[in-house]
């Protein structure tokens, strides 16, 4: 799909009788109804209202959900079968809110199109409330040939050949090598494909994504979004951590089993992944120690916070690698595990140390797992907040994200700041430092599109719900870190999709604000004021 969309916002205010909006056979409240269309296609990409069918008697939540795309189809720019369109991925019920929420994907002929995600929403009382995503209209007119003349295997050997000629051979990759059908757009070009996901940490840190043609074999496209970001043990500053291990054959191994499927720790300094051990109960490479506390902690927090159960919210187990690379300065989420550098040393030193860095790489495994938020551009922008969002909630020491890799404080004091983004230097943007407002967002080609660099936009906007403030003249009256995580978390979970961008952002956390808190909650206004504070609409 095509990544940098604009979005067209046409909000529609119904202030007249019940039913004007409706067509017959549904009735649509009269309070205000909110359409937003994509530039791209004309469809739309997010519908706040209410709305019911003019009968409920014998439907069920997903007949609802489907009677609703079936009203709007004209809207959608589809024909027929809302079934033969849209195929149900997630169906979720909220028993706190009594909500009933939908993930869906648009499908061409049975096979699902790349970034056409939705999520739709039902109160209580089962009447729709949001639609957010993207929909692709007319693929019949796209001369697509839907008959696959490689198949999956053959897909994932011509990835694995592309990668090994991009960063050398490959010994062995992270996990199994997964190959799935997806209609693509690709400049202006409907593909039927292969995305192939691969995970690698050596010889580059790769969670590498190859959309093969399943026709001739072509690679259409191609990126990594692993890009540039009870024992006891003394972490790297000096902090003791306690640690979940086993005992086996007269050693203790930095594995243990009490959260999810298991956390593992590896050694990659010989370029492979070695079991952390030690003779004792005590472990002494701190950068081993603060890697295995610190995903123990993670694991924690997302449990008791929000019930989740690891990244993928099935308890997958949380692996990491330290000492990768040679004097990396960096860490990463491959798709299977968290790589962390030591650094060089000047600049900067062992990320695992860093609590708020374990969680970042953490997080982005659960954005996977839910919104899946693609990694370029304004998208990838958005998957970069959520990881800094939910780093400063793991660590709340502050709103600073990495301060303790930066060796050099002089240089920078931390990697960024979610309080005063503008604090950071960033030599990439017009201004030289971290956008702190859409108008100041960078627009050009490095960073994936700026994913690290319009990061700070979103941090901004959540640091203002959270503990408000005044920023280009709007002032907002913040509502805490326990409000704000939990809203953001049930954005992500609920309401965005992977192609969504920063005007989605922000309705998706009114929505979300809206489900937890009320539309009149105090909540709902701190969202509002900070969207508006950074320049989203």
């Amino acid at each position: 799909m095509k990544l940098n969309k604009k979005v067209i916002s046409s909000t529609l205010a119904l202030s007249v009788a019940l039913g004007t909006f409706a067509t017959a056979g549904s009735t649509v409240s009269a309070q205000e109804s909110k359409i937003q269309y994509s530039s791209e296609y004309g469809t739309p990409s997010f519908i706040g209202e209410t709305w019911a069918p003019k009968t409920k008697k014998g439907l069920s939540k997903r007949d609802i959900a489907f009677s609703y795309l079936t009203e709007n189809s004209q809207k959608f720019k589809l024909k027929g079968d809302m079934k033969n369109h849209f195929k149900v991925k997630e169906e979720n019920a909220d028993p706190g809110t009594g909500t009933h929420h939908f993930r869906l994907v648009e499908q061409y002929k049975g096979i699902p199109i790349f970034g056409s995600e939705s999520t739709l929403a039902l109160d209580k009382s089962d009447n729709v409330t949001s639609f957010f995503g993207e929909v692709v209209p007319n693929l019949d007119d796209k001369n697509i040939n839907i008959d696959a003349a490689i198949s999956k295997n053959e897909a994932i050997e011509i990835t694995k050949e592309a990668i090994e000629k991009k960063i050398g051979k490959v010994d062995q990759y992270d996990g199994p090598i997964n190959a799935e059908q997806f209609i693509y757009e690709h400049d202006g070009t409907f593909y039927n494909t292969y995305l192939v996901k691969a995970s690698t940490s050596n010889p580059k840190v790769g969670y590498w994504h190859y959309f093969i043609d399943a026709i001739n074999g072509n690679i259409v496209d191609h990126y990594n979004a692993a890009q540039d970001l009870s024992a006891f043990g003394m972490g790297v500053l000096g902090t003791k951590q306690l640690l979940d291990v086993q005992f086996i054959d007269g050693l203790y191994e930095l594995r243990g089993f009490s959260r999810g499927k298991g956390i593992i720790t590896y050694d990659q300094s010989s370029g492979k992944n070695v079991l952390v051990t030690s003779l004792s109960k005590s472990f002494h490479d701190g950068a081993s120690v603060d890697a295995h506390g610190n995903a123990m902690k993670t694991y924690d927090y997302f449990k008791n916070t929000f019930g989740r159960d690891s990244v993928d919210n099935k308890g997958q187990q949380l692996i990491s690698a330290v000492h990768v690379g040679d004097k990396w300065n960096n860490a990463s989420w491959n798709g299977v595990q968290m790589s962390y550098g030591d650094g060089d040393g000047i600049t900067r030193a062992f990320y695992s140390a860093a609590l708020d860095v374990a969680a970042h790489e953490m997080a982005h495994g659960v954005t996977q797992h839910t919104a899946n938020l693609t990694y370029r551009n304004e998208s990838g922008a958005l998957n970069e907040s959520m990881s800094d969002i939910f780093g400063a909630m793991v660590d709340r020491d502050n709103w600073l994200i990495g301060e303790n890799v930066v060796v050099n404080k002089d240089e920078k004091i931390a990697i960024r700041s979610m309080s005063n983004p503008a604090e950071i230097v960033d030599v990439r943007t017009e201004s030289g430092y971290s956008p702190d407002h859409w108008s100041k967002r960078y627009i050009g080609t490095l960073d994936s599109g700026g994913v690290h660099i319009n990061s700070s936009i979103n941090n901004k906007a959540a640091y203002l719900i959270s503990d408000g403030g005044t920023h280009y003249g709007v002032t907002v009256k913040g509502v805490g870190r326990e409000a704000t995580e939990q809203i953001y978390y049930r954005a992500l979970s609920l309401y965005l999709t992977q192609s969504s961008n920063f005007k989605m952002m922000r309705q998706a956390a009114i929505q979300a604000a809206t489900d937890l808190y009320g539309a009149s909650s105090n909540e709902v206004k701190a969202v509002q004021a900070a969207y508006t504070a950074v320049g989203i609409d």
